[in-house]
């Protein structure tokens, strides 16, 4: 038995299966992708924060996207790419932990955040005469602090859950830390742990999947009924990007729970598809918002040049 109390633990995560000559361009590949992530990201958030036009509920709410996006992709590269150099996948327990809490805050933080944009969008169309006092400064804050309240209570729910054990293993069955790899670890009986797992991913699921579908299918509603080619763009605009968005992150975190559930998952499949939930998201999300919202697009456009500009004078 291991003592999680002990600093001298280390657990030893999946190897990379890259050759000697593949490891350099792997990091620099890996590096560069970080770097695409935290810029576009960071981009995002400037350009949000810089234009007045842009201070509406709709992109307010859209902050949280790229704060979490950048939240999960720094917890799981930098220590990737620097074990890839030292060729060392050891981390410290405590550390392990660390990654693990901040993942599972940006995977479940993601989808609150979507699903309180797609309520924003059914009352902007739906309900547009009273938008701007349902969505009013003090309700944002407060559908900002909710999200985030419920997403860190139910995580660190999940790990005081977790840290009560003794480990008797110290092999992550991953290229990173979370919680499933974590409970392989422990020889003890895990039932309860399991039955939070399995009863958050279900409320969540249903109450998120539910409210995507109730609300677009109010908007498409409203747009039929109206049949104006105007409320057909705005809705094609700002719920496509979204939906696009959603879809995205939840085909990736159905397939990596699905690999970690059933054991005739080949582990080539279940790396590839962990990797690619803390990858494929916070590429994309800043890509499509930043390309498929006329808003944003041209705020992007405007920031750059103005910048561009000032660095050349």
């Amino acid at each position: 038995m291991y003592e999680n109390s002990s600093s001298a633990v280390l657990l030893t995560l999946e190897t990379l299966d890259v050759s000697n000559a593949n490891i350099y361009p792997a990091f620099i590949f890996g590096t560069l992708t970080y770097l695409l992530i935290m810029f576009s990201n960071l981009l995002v958030l400037a350009t949000i924060a810089v234009s007045k036009t842009l201070h509406k509920p709709m992109f307010i709410l859209l902050v949280n996207l790229p704060i979490s996006d950048m939240m999960g992709a720094t917890a799981f590269f930098p220590h990737f790419l620097f074990s890839m150099v030292v060729e060392n996948r050891q981390i410290s327990y405590h550390a392990c932990i660390s990654q693990a809490f901040l993942i599972h805050v940006y995977g479940i933080g993601n989808v609150l955040i979507l699903s309180a944009m797609a309520y924003d969008r059914y009352v902007a169309i739906c309900c547009s005469l009273k938008y701007n006092t349902i969505m009013s400064p003090n309700n944002l804050i407060k559908i900002n602090i909710f999200i985030w309240l419920i997403n860190v209570s139910l995580v660190v729910t999940l790990f005081l859950l977790l840290v009560r054990f003794k480990i008797c293993r110290t092999n992550i069955v991953d290229l990173y830390c979370n919680n499933p790899s974590l409970m392989k670890l422990v020889c003890e009986d895990i039932s309860v742990n399991n039955y939070y797992g399995l009863a958050i991913t279900f409320l969540l699921q249903s109450v998120i999947v539910f409210t995507i579908i109730y609300t677009y299918a109010q908007i498409l509603c409203t747009c039929v009924v109206m049949k104006q080619s105007a409320v057909w763009k705005k809705a094609f605009q700002t719920c496509g990007t979204h939906l696009l968005v959603f879809f995205i992150l939840e085909i990736n975190a159905l397939f990596t729970l699905m690999a970690h559930r059933f054991n005739s998952v080949s582990p080539l499949l279940r790396k590839a598809l962990g990797v690619s939930i803390l990858i494929f998201p916070p590429v994309l999300d800043p890509l499509i918002y930043g390309l498929k919202t006329t808003e944003l697009r041209k705020s992007i456009m405007m920031f750059l040049k103005r910048n561009v500009d000032s660095i050349r004078m």
